[in-house]
């Protein structure tokens, strides 16, 4: 097949959705398809990759507690229309289709097997609801649509009521459960909890310095390891001065090869977020490590792991909460490795060849069905 992989979303910037695509095209190139990335860049440097398809460049939209770097380059329709006469792709499958501008316009113009996946779940979908009717025509085009959790399906379901199948995030189970190198200056007697995470404060890393800050005059052998881009917020740094809070390293962001050393190096790993996660990547990371959870119990995270089997899943935006968990696997090592151990068989069912077969299965089904409505 002959397959086109959209993203509203810049492909300069690293982010959840172009992590799925970039191992969705990796994968499927494996299986033997032909596939191609479409999406903005706003900054095409580096050298010319002949699966990927720049249309425009990008502005930053404040959206669901982070910012979305979006096209918004309605005019680059004749480009658009050229590009699909010349490809002839037999599947365009579009992450996020009612993200604008880029989906909307090549689901307009595509005449191929469109299939969209839903990642989002952003609580109250406000904008859905308000732009619903005027969605519906480009909805209707869809052949097929794919929510990546039940907590996403909920969220678009309710504004745009369809048949949808769930087929999950997927990851590299081998890169993560592989023995990586730890870390060396973090390879001590301290036990190590991890954080992974743009800095953004719907992440609630404000609440897991505040529950490791209560921890540490009890373990004081301990230190909170912070990996993720950005800069604190003015509370996380407030709480770290105030509090006389030590032992805490912000590495910054790191590249996707480093990411299994920082998940080898830790003890525990924690994901303290408040919401707005249809799912969870970095749960899945860590659980492929060997590493217990302790994480907020938000539906998203919820549909990746369960209280007590891979970690435990805890009240949102309580310090207390963190705490409790976070202290019972401090002090007990064979929890830990109780635990991580079941994390890790969980993670093998979310391994991207797996996932990948799952979705090109979807796309032969809707493939043999619209032929058969042709034929009819």
């Amino acid at each position: 097949m002959k397959i086109a992989l959209v993203s509203p979303y810049d492909y300069s910037y690293p982010g959840g959705v172009m992590s799925h695509i970039s191992h969705l095209s990796k994968y499927l190139i494996k299986a033997g398809h032909e596939v191609k990335i479409i999406a903005p860049q706003s900054d095409p440097q580096g050298e010319p990759n002949d699966d990927f398809i720049r249309l425009g460049g990008s502005f930053p939209v404040p959206t669901g507690g982070s910012i979305a770097r979006i096209s918004l380059s309605v005019w680059l329709m004749p480009r658009i229309k050229r590009l699909l006469e010349e490809e002839k792709f037999d599947v365009i499958h579009f992450h996020e289709p009612l993200a604008p501008f880029l989906p909307l316009v090549i689901l307009r113009l595509s005449c191929s097997l469109n299939v969209g996946t839903f990642h989002a779940f952003h609580g109250s979908g406000r904008m859905y609801w308000f732009t619903k009717y005027f969605m519906k025509k480009w909805t209707d085009k869809l052949d097929g649509r794919i929510a990546v959790s039940e907590p996403a399906l909920n969220f678009v379901s309710r504004h745009f009521p369809a048949d949808y199948k769930i087929i999950p995030n997927g990851i590299d189970f081998d890169r993560f459960s592989y023995r990586s190198e730890p870390i060396g200056e973090f390879q001590d007697s301290k036990l190590n909890i991890l954080f992974v995470g743009r800095l953004e404060k719907r992440k609630g890393l404000r609440y897991l310095l505040g529950a490791y800050g209560r921890l540490k005059w009890e373990y004081p052998n301990t230190r909170l390891i912070v990996v993720g881009p950005g800069e604190p917020d003015g509370e996380s740094v407030r709480l770290i001065a105030e509090r006389h809070i030590e032992d805490v390293v912000f590495v910054g962001g790191v590249s996707y090869e480093d990411l299994p050393r920082y998940y080898h190096s830790a003890d525990i790993f924690c994901s303290p977020a408040t919401g707005k996660e249809s799912f969870g990547i970095v749960l899945l990371e860590a659980m492929a490590a060997g590493k217990p959870i302790v994480a907020s119990n938000i539906e998203g995270y919820a549909s990746v792991m369960s209280d007590g089997e891979q970690g435990f899943l805890v009240q949102h935006s309580s310090e207390e909460a963190l705490q409790e968990s976070l202290v019972a696997l401090l002090g007990d090592s064979e929890l830990r490795i109780k635990l991580g151990n079941n994390g890790r068989d969980s993670a093998r069912n979310f391994d991207w060849p797996e996932v990948t077969q799952e979705i090109i299965d979807y796309y032969e089904f809707l493939l043999k069905e619209k032929s058969l409505d042709i034929k009819s």
